[in-house]
């Protein structure tokens, strides 16, 4: 049985058909199984509620209590009551609106058991499913979409797609969206520059025309209506479509004139000298508008070079390579503009993209060349002052201006060059010297200075490179200077001897080693042989000489042409040497000229001196045992009294330093304790309480000196803990009743006004504090 009307769907399920079926057995009544088709409800239901689905029946209820049921989700599973059912009568009802956006379907399940809970009839699925309704409009996944397409585009372009969604059922009506446009700003060239697919929401050019220089953005409101775009029942939304037009380089550059020109002074580099303006239309700072120069004719050296300025996109054109007036007095260019990016397909090169450029050099002092420079040449060392070496002249380059050069010297360190100012001849004002600290490797240099007189003055340095060739002129020098031998002639007891010679070669060695004939005793007494060209040994001719310094004479001849000679002297000692063949400590001094009995002297003034210093050790460790014995024993010499001074003090004299000594001696008694002289303030009394049995002191006899006394009586404290001071009260001295101050407590600190201080403010600036606390009145 159904009945449905536009609120309720009712449907009425009857359990009760049986079959019959016979067999061997007999009869048996078999139900049969009910396929429920699905139960529809439309979401949103305005109600009333709860309202009725459907009812369950079964035939035994007639017979029995029957008792229904349902579960799953909505019943009895989340969501929970959604749905309920009678118990008794079986009718089932939904709580509250549906929405289908939230679930869709319901799958429940009917039971029926009687009083006790038996089962009496199987459970019945129920599928119920929520219609869906058009109660969502589309909703656009941006507001505002990015797009972008370039100019010069074809039509039917793709240039972005936008996409709106709706949460209705997409196989109804009300969930199938559609596209369109509203509007299009700005309406250049056309209102209907861009279309839609109804459908995807693609957007495409509709029409050429598209350029970016007249419109850089257009901005497209898009529609999204469901109910498959009908406007009378469907729900709509927009969104907004920013569609940009990008930049293609259909837009040459232009130079804004024929002609420029400029001018550079000459030998100038880095130079701007003249400066190219170029319009082009496409984007700003981007390679369809980044422009680039190229000189075409009139620079074959390679003078000038154009660089563009990334900021406004001018050329300019600078001097990389230094011009000479008197050479090129102008240069005619021809330069060729064109983009980074080559042009767009179909877009011919403007006219206006070439110009000529027009550079004037003007004419400045240059300053004077030398030709050659540095300039070397060659001479023997030893010339007399007045030669002349050369001419170091310069060059003006200024060819059209007549200008006078002038010679002067900048570096000349042996001060040994003149030059003449007006021609440049260089001569010599001392004798070159190729062994002179100021030469390097033969070289001696010296720089020179030529100025015009143009305006401004114009100077240019040079340098003399003055190669001098080596003349025997330094007699050769013998090493070493001094030298030791044995006074007993072997064959290990020799001298190596050799020489230096500031000259060169050919002018040095080999060297030739002889003694002079005179004095006689030299050759008597020693002798040289030749080792190398450069090296000889002296040797004693005797078998023995004494211990001794001896100045050996030697004359030293090198290989000139002709030879120079040398007369050197070489100490040589002589003294007594061991079985290596060196000489003895004691030979050694020997040989310095001192003889046994001066040896013997030294000797014993060093064993006096260490005496002395042994005895002066031990008297001090003599004294310092006697200082720590007696520390206060004090010396006649060292009397206190002697040593102590008293400043500050007005009275007395020295009469205030004539102390008792007799007061640091040891008491007799424990009397003095009861009768204290006038000046002690203070007694330590042994406490009251019983005290600890503590070995007794063993008497001293009474020491005759202050130190031993004290040192006793610490040992005593140390190991006594009931010797005074005491850890108990102090009884001090009364001293007596009676003042003729007043009582302190009779002061009165209240300003009672009898006293009046207002005098402490004219005793200065360090009473005025009291005057502030005392003065002032009653108020104070």
């Amino acid at each position: 049985m159904n009945k449905q009307n536009s609120d309720t769907l009712l449907l009425y399920i009857d359990l009760s058909c049986i079959i019959i079926h016979s067999s061997a057995n007999g009869l048996r009544r078999q139900k049969r199984d009910w396929v429920i088709p699905p139960i529809n409800v439309p979401e949103n239901s305005r109600g009333p509620f709860p309202q009725m689905l459907v009812r369950i029946r079964s035939d035994q209820d007639l017979e029995k209590g029957i008792r229904y049921s349902i579960t799953g989700a909505g019943a009895d599973q989340p969501p929970i009551d959604v749905y309920n059912i009678d118990p008794v009568h079986g009718k089932m009802f939904v709580t509250r609106p549906l929405d289908r956006e939230e679930r869709a379907s319901y799958h429940l399940r009917a039971h029926a058991v009687d009083m006790n809970g038996n089962k009496v009839e199987s459970p019945i699925d129920l599928y119920i499913y929520v219609i869906d309704m058009n109660d969502n409009r589309p909703e656009f996944q941006n507001q505002v979409y990015n797009g972008s397409v370039a100019e010069g585009s074809k039509p039917g372009t793709l240039v972005m797609q936008v996409t709106a969604n709706d949460s209705d059922d997409d196989t109804t009506a009300n969930g199938m969206v559609r596209y369109r446009i509203l509007s299009q700003t700005p309406h250049m060239p056309i209102p209907n520059m861009f279309t839609i697919n109804s459908e995807t929401g693609d957007i495409f050019t509709m029409a050429a025309g598209l350029d970016r220089e007249k419109v850089s953005q257009y901005i497209i409101i898009v529609q999204a209506t469901d109910m498959e775009g009908n406007l009378n029942f469907g729900l709509s939304n927009t969104a907004t479509a920013l569609i940009s037009v990008t930049d293609i380089n259909d837009n040459p550059p232009e130079l804004t004139a024929r002609t420029f020109s400029g001018e550079v002074p000459e030998n100038s580099v880095n130079v701007v000298v003249a400066n190219l303006t170029v319009i082009d239309r496409d984007q700003p700072h981007s390679p369809n508008w980044a422009a680039q120069y190229r000189i075409a004719s009139g620079d074959p050296q390679g003078h000038f070079l154009i660089r563009t300025n990334p900021i406004n996109n001018d050329g300019m054109v600078t001097v990389v390579k230094p011009v000479d007036y008197e050479q090129n007095r102008a240069f005619m260019l021809t330069v060729i503009v064109s983009n980074k990016a080559p042009l767009a397909s179909g877009i011919q090169s403007s006219l206006q993209s070439s110009a000529g450029v027009t550079i004037s050099v003007q004419d400045v002092n240059e300053s004077p060349v030398f030709p050659t420079n540095p300039k070397s040449i060659r001479f023997e060392e030893g010339v007399p002052a007045g030669t002349t070496l050369t001419v170091f002249a310069a060059q003006d380059p200024d060819l059209f201006i007549q200008q006078t050069v002038r010679y002067s010297k900048l570096s000349d360190p042996a001060n040994w060059l003149r030059i003449n100012r007006t021609n440049g001849q260089i001569t010599t004002m001392a004798v070159l010297d190729r062994e002179s600290m100021y030469v390097r490797n033969n070289i001696y240099e010296a720089t020179f200075l030529a100025a015009d007189n143009g305006s401004p003055p114009a100077s240019g340095t040079g340098t003399l490179q003055i190669h001098l060739i080596d003349v025997n002129d330094n007699a050769p020098v013998m090493m070493p200077k001094e030298a030791q031998l044995c006074e007993r002639a072997n064959p290990r007891s020799k001298v190596n001897i050799t020489a230096s010679d500031a000259d060169a070669d050919p002018h040095v060695g080999p060297f030739v080693f002889e003694l002079p004939s005179y004095p006689p005793s030299i050759r008597r007494n020693w002798t040289i042989s030749r080792i190398s060209g450069d090296y000889a040994q002296l040797r004693l001719r005797i078998p023995y000489l004494d211990a001794e310094v001896y100045d050996v004479p030697i004359i030293v001849s090198d290989s000139g042409n002709p030879p120079l000679s040398n007369r050197s002297i070489i100490k040589v000692k002589v003294c007594p040497c061991d079985d290596n063949g060196d000489c003895t400590t004691t030979g050694a001094v020997a040989a310095a000229g001192l003889g046994t009995g001066a040896i013997i002297a030294i000797l014993i003034c060093i064993i006096i001196l260490l005496i002395l210093v042994l005895v002066f050790v031990m008297w001090m460790k003599r004294r310092e045992k006697e200082r720590q014995a007696k520390p206060l024993l004090i010396d006649p010499e060292d009397d206190v009294r002697d040593n102590i001074l008293k400043y500050d003090e007005e009275g007395g004299g020295e009469e205030d330093q004539d102390y008792d000594l007799s007061q640091l001696q040891q008491p007799e008694s424990v009397e003095h304790i009861i009768s204290k002289p006038v000046g002690v303030r203070r007694v330590d009394e042994r406490p009251i309480i019983a005290e600890s049995q503590y070995p007794v002191r063993p008497s001293l006899p009474h020491p005759g000196d202050i130190g031993d006394f004290i040192n006793d009586g610490l040992r005593a404290a140390d190991n006594d803990p009931t010797a005074p001071p005491y850890d108990s009260l102090l009884v001090f001295d009364y001293e007596g009743s009676g003042s003729t101050a007043g009582s302190v407590s009779s002061l009165n600190s209240s300003s009672s006004g009898d006293q009046d201080y207002d005098y402490l403010n004219d005793w200065g600036p360090r009473f005025k504090k009291l005057a502030d606390l005392y003065g002032g009145g009653e108020d104070n």
